[in-house]
C-alpha cells in the first residue's frame, strides 16, 4: 500500500495567514506525489517554528506513522521537517525501521549511505542557522535595551509604537497606573483592595478586563513606571528612554510596602500613634490599648522588657520636641526676607542649582562606567554587579528628574523653603489644633524615630527638621547673638538637601 502523509509547515500564525508559504509547499508535494505514483491520504498542516521540539501536529504525525498508518511521509524540504536535531533524530529512527521518507524539493536517497549522509548533514545545518538566528535575535533585543528601547509588549499604561520608538503614555490607563500607587502608597489598600478600588476607577488590563492580584502586584514591582527596564530572566536593568508615570521616590516607597508584606485589617480604634511608635527593643510597632478612659501602647512581643507607656506621656514628648521648632519674630523676620531676596536672584540661583545637580549626574554616570569596566573586568560578579547598577540607576533616574524639573520650573527652592519654614514655625500650634488624622500626618512627617526604650520615649526629627530643631539658641531659647550667621547656616544646609534630593522637603 503506497499511501502516504503530507506534511507542510510555517513557523508563525501570521505566516500561515498570508497563505504564501502553505500553498506553495503543498503544490510541490502533490507534483512530486503524482510523479512517482504516490498516494497521500492526509495532511498535516502546522504553524509553529521547529526550532523547538513538542510541535503537536509533528508529534501526532510520527505517531500515526509508528502505528503504520501510513507508507511514509513527504515534506517539502528538510528545515520544513526540523530545526532541531532531536526531531531530526525522531525522524531518523523512523526511517531506520523502514519508514520511507520523501522530500518534495530534494533528490535525496535516503536508503543510501550517502543520501542519508547528505540529509544528515542538512539538518545539522538548518540546526545551526536556527541557532545562529537566535543569537543574532539576542543581540538585537540586547542593543535596542541598551539604547533605552523596550522591545517586548508595552506594560498597562503605555501604548506600542512600533519597532525602535519608544512606548508611550496611554491618556488613559497611565493616570489610572499612577492613582494605583499613589494609592498603595497611603497603606490604606491591600492588594486584594486595590485591585476593587481601581476596577471601579475604570483600570482594564490588555483583554480589556479586570487587573489580577498577581497583574496588580507585577504592575507596582515594575520599574518601567519610574523609567527604568528590568528584565527578570537575566535580572538585568537598563536605563529607558520613554517617559516616566510616576516619581522614584513613589516607586521607592511602593517597594517599602511590599517588603513590609502590608496588609489592611479591620480597625477596632484610629489611635494617635498607631504604627507610629516602635520598640526599640524588637522593633515592633506598639498595639493601642483603651483601657479604663486611657489609651495605652504596649510591645506584644513575648519576653519583651519594654512594657508600656500611656499616650499622654508620648504626646508630651512630641509637644515638647515641636517647640522646638517655632521660630522668634526676630528670627521669622530674617528668615523672611532672605526668601524674597533668594525670590530675586532665583533666576540666576537656579542655573547654579541645575549645574549641581548636572555634576552629580555625571558622577553617577562615572561610577556606572567604572562599575561596568570592573565586571568586564572580572573583578566582581555578574550579581554584584546588576545590584550595584540597579541602585546606580536609580540614583540617576532621581537626579534626572530634579534636572527636569529645575529646567521646566516647576520647581522652585525659595518657595519650597518658604513653604517648609512656615510648616516648621507653626508645627507645635498646628499638633494642638489639629483633628487626629491631621496630627498623625505632622507626626510621621517631622519625627524619623519614635521609640520606646522599655519605659523613656526616644525621639529623632526628619533630616530638614532636624536643621532647624538644632540651629544655634541662646540658654533662654531665643535667638543668639549670631542670628544672621545661625540662620544663614541653616539656609544653605536646607538649599543643599532639597538641590540633591527633591523630597528633602516635605510636600
Amino acid at each position: 500500500m503506497n499511501t502516504f502523509f503530507g506534511y507542510i509547515r510555517v513557523s508563525t500564525v501570521r505566516q500561515g495567514e498570508r497563505g504564501v508559504s502553505l500553498p506553495e509547499q503543498k503544490e510541490a508535494i502533490e507534483r512530486h506525489a503524482a510523479r512517482n505514483g504516490l498516494t497521500i491520504t492526509q495532511w498535516f498542516e502546522e504553524q509553529q517554528t521547529a526550532a523547538k521540539k513538542g510541535r503537536p501536529i509533528w508529534t501526532k504525525m510520527l505517531r500515526l506513522l509508528r502505528q503504520g498508518k501510513a507508507t511514509g511521509v513527504i515534506i517539502h524540504k528538510i528545515d520544513r521537517s526540523a530545526r532541531n536535531l532531536k526531531d531530526w533524530a525522531d525522524l531518523g529512527e523512523l526511517i531506520d525501521s523502514g519508514l520511507e521518507v520523501h522530500f518534495a524539493n530534494e533528490s535525496l536517497d535516503l536508503a543510501s549511505r550517502g543520501g542519508r549522509l547528505s540529509a544528515d548533514i542538512q539538518a545539522v545545518v538548518a540546526s545551526d542557522y536556527i541557532r545562529n538566528l537566535r543569537e543574532e535575535a539576542k543581540k538585537g533585543i540586547y542593543g535596542r535595551l541598551k539604547q533605552g528601547f523596550y522591545p517586548m509588549r508595552a506594560p498597562i499604561g503605555y501604548l506600542n509604537n512600533g519597532q525602535g520608538k519608544a512606548k508611550t503614555v496611554d491618556p488613559t490607563k497611565g493616570s489610572l497606573i499612577r492613582q494605583a500607587f499613589e494609592r498603595y502608597r497611603t497603606t490604606k489598600f491591600s492588594i486584594p483592595a486595590l485591585c476593587d478600588e481601581m476596577f471601579r476607577r475604570g483600570l482594564r488590563n490588555h483583554a480589556n478586563g479586570r487587573v489580577s492580584q498577581n497583574g496588580m502586584a507585577t504592575i507596582l514591582r515594575n520599574p518601567f513606571y519610574m523609567g527604568l527596564i528590568r528584565i527578570k530572566k537575566t535580572n538585568q536593568t537598563f536605563q529607558g528612554n520613554h517617559e516616566p508615570l510616576i516619581p522614584t521616590h513613589l516607586f521607592e516607597d511602593v517597594q517599602d510596602i511590599l517588603e513590609g508584606r502590608f496588609t489592611a485589617r479591620p480597625k477596632r480604634h484610629e489611635f494617635l500613634f498607631r504604627r507610629i511608635v516602635k520598640c526599640n527593643i524588637c522593633n515592633y510597632s506598639l498595639i493601642g490599648e483603651l483601657q479604663k478612659g486611657h489609651v495605652y501602647y504596649r510591645c506584644h512581643t513575648r519576653d519583651c522588657p519594654t512594657t508600656g507607656i500611656r499616650e499622654e506621656e508620648i504626646t508630651a514628648i512630641v509637644k515638647e520636641n515641636l517647640r522646638k521648632l517655632a521660630f522668634t519674630e526676630p528670627e521669622r523676620q530674617y528668615l523672611n526676607d532672605a526668601i524674597i531676596g533668594l525670590k530675586k536672584n532665583w533666576i540666576k540661583d537656579r542655573q547654579e542649582h541645575i549645574t549641581q545637580a548636572t555634576i552629580k549626574l555625571q558622577q553617577v554616570a562615572h561610577r556606572i562606567t567604572r562599575l561596568t569596566d570592573a565586571y568586564l573586568d572580572q573583578t566582581i560578579d555578574k550579581d554584584i554587579f546588576e545590584e550595584r547598577k540597579v541602585s546606580l540607576l536609580f540614583e540617576r533616574q532621581a537626579n534626572q528628574e530634579i534636572v527636569q524639573k529645575l529646567k521646566d520650573g516647576t520647581v522652585s527652592v525659595p518657595d519650597a523653603l518658604h513653604k517648609f519654614l512656615e510648616l516648621a514655625g507653626a508645627a507645635y500650634s498646628l499638633y494642638e489644633n489639629a483633628l487626629l488624622t491631621k496630627r498623625r500626618a505632622l507626626v510621621k512627617m517631622t519625627t524619623s524615630n519614635l521609640s520606646l526604650n522599655q519605659k523613656t520615649i526616644d525621639f529623632a526629627f526628619a533630616k530638614p527638621f532636624k536643621d532647624v530643631a538644632d540651629r544655634e539658641k541662646d540658654a533662654d531659647g531665643g535667638p543668639s547673638k549670631g542670628l544672621a550667621r545661625t540662620l544663614d547656616a541653616l539656609l544653605i544646609s536646607l538649599q543643599r538637601g532639597l538641590s540633591t534630593d527633591e523630597n528633602y522637603l516635605p510636600e
